[in-house]
């Protein structure tokens, strides 16, 4: 028995030591040495509530909200809380399963045999079955249990990081289309205001009803402007209201240039991106994943070694049930092994390897979109910054060229007509400033989301490092 209790420790040492399949490797793709359109420092980006530079207290309790209510965050931390209960689940077939069986029976024998009493009988023992990990069966499957509980960490971060950029998007939506309300009706009162005048100088004969017809259109342009935007800020407040995982309402927000300043983003290396980005992460981890049931299927073309013990006691009677001439134990080993079966053996490898090779296409396409999006990103902030510089030109245009025709027709210098056409231009003038300032900011709301910033802080990254190293 010392000799056994020696020797079991080396025999899991040696087990262990043995693992087929191919080992997991972090996956190599080729990555640009600099973003095309970069109009900031390449620093790294900071680990930051991004979302908290804007200075606007209503957006940030609206993210707030979100983490804590949100459907599918709530469904994003239960997933993990699953894929944490699959990891035990797969590591507990590594070691041995303890168990223990008893009966009892009272029977009468058959007539024809010696004695015709009937008899009881009890039985208890305990046992111990493990099949030997010997081809590393189990250890692979824990490797690809664990992979995949980084990996829906890594996707309940990327359902953090597009649920506060899609409260941000849809807030700074809502601003915009606040702002082009605010417009519509101050236009529609002023609008009002010259329509009376016009009425008035058309009663009096001093106007043509040509001018009185131009000025109600203007009028009713402006006031069919107001239910418009009326029906799409009720609508952006609904979509709004129910992302943060409330139901549909009216939703508190601030003005749109109270705002401050957007900041400059560093965009950092390309290279670091794929140590940012949730999404991709999360799927080099399922790539892992994946390539470690390669291993699986390949030692499940090997034979099963496995080792049986019991210790038990049989007696007829309860009172001598512990006595030491009822004691029975065993001990036992067995293998078990395909011979020939067609080749679905070696079908179940190819399939998961073919499944890893799909894993790693899934990694590739994550690593290109997550180029392209921070691409597109850069380039939507640069153009809208010159967009936003020509549209305030526009307004300010706009605004004095109203001014004049205005006080040019009353001095009776030009038609009615030049004042109608610019007051139509700066009407038209503010609206675009207010669409181009929304989404200016939303722009940058894109260019941090692509960047995958703000979900991880240092301890989070420290772990995530710890996490693929278990992992491999």
């Amino acid at each position: 028995m010392k000799r056994i209790l020696i020797y079991i420790p080396v025999l899991i040492l040696a087990v262990n030591g043995c693992m087929v399949g191919p080992n997991l490797e972090k996956p190599e793709v080729v990555s640009p040495e600099e973003y095309r359109f970069v109009s900031t420092p390449q620093d790294s980006l900071e680990d930051l509530a991004w979302w908290e530079l804007f200075g606007d207290e209503y957006l940030n309790n609206l993210i707030d909200t979100a983490l804590k209510h949100n459907p599918s965050a709530k469904i994003a931390a239960s997933r993990i809380l699953e894929a944490e209960a699959i990891l035990g689940f797969n590591r507990a077939d590594i070691y041995p399963r303890f168990g223990y069986d008893g009966s009892a029976t009272r029977q009468k024998p058959n007539p024809q045999m010696q004695g015709t009493d009937p008899g009881n009988l009890f039985a208890f023992g305990a046992n111990v079955f493990w099949e030997m990990d010997f081809w590393g069966k189990y250890r692979r499957a824990t490797q690809a249990a664990r992979a995949e509980l980084i990996a829906s960490e890594y996707g309940y971060q990327t359902v953090q990081l597009s649920l506060i950029s899609g409260v941000a998007d849809l807030y700074f939506q809502l601003l915009g289309l606040q702002a082009s309300l605010e417009i519509s009706e101050r236009t529609w009162e002023t609008r009002k205001v010259a329509l009376e005048i016009i009425q008035e100088r058309y009663n009096k004969g001093i106007i043509p009803e040509l001018d009185l017809n131009q000025a109600q259109i203007q009028e009713a342009i402006a006031a069919g402007a107001i239910p418009f935007y009326e029906r799409l800020v009720s609508q952006t407040e609904n979509a709004l209201s129910t992302l943060v995982g409330l139901n549909p309402r009216a939703v508190e927000y601030g003005p749109l240039r109270e705002l401050i300043e957007s900041p400059d983003i560093p965009a950092g290396l390309p290279s670091e991106l794929l140590e940012r980005r949730p999404d991709v992460l999360a799927a080099e981890q399922l790539f892992y994943a994946q390539t470690a049931r390669i291993g699986v299927a390949q030692a499940m073309r090997f034979p099963s070694i496995s080792l049986t013990a019991g210790l038990g006691a049989v007696s007829t009677d309860l009172s001598s049930f512990s006595a030491g001439s009822n004691l029975a134990w065993s001990l036992g080993g067995g293998i078990v092994g395909p011979i020939f079966n067609f080749g679905k053996n070696k079908r179940r490898v190819e399939v998961e390897h073919q499944r890893a090779e799909q894993s790693l296409f899934a990694y590739e396409e994550t690593v290109l979109q997550a180029f392209r999006e921070v691409e597109d990103a850069l380039i939507e902030i640069e153009t809208l910054n010159r967009e936003l510089e020509a549209v305030n030109r526009r307004v300010i245009a706009a605004v004095n060229a109203a001014t004049l025709s205005e006080a040019r027709y009353n001095g009776g210098q030009t038609s009615y007509l030049e004042v109608l056409e610019s007051d139509r231009q700066m009407f038209n003038a503010e609206l675009a400033a207010a669409e181009t300032y929304q989404l200016h900011l939303n722009s940058y709301v894109k260019l941090y989301k692509a960047l995958g910033g703000g979900w991880a802080t240092d301890v989070e990254r420290q772990q995530a490092q710890q996490d693929n190293a278990s992992a491999q």
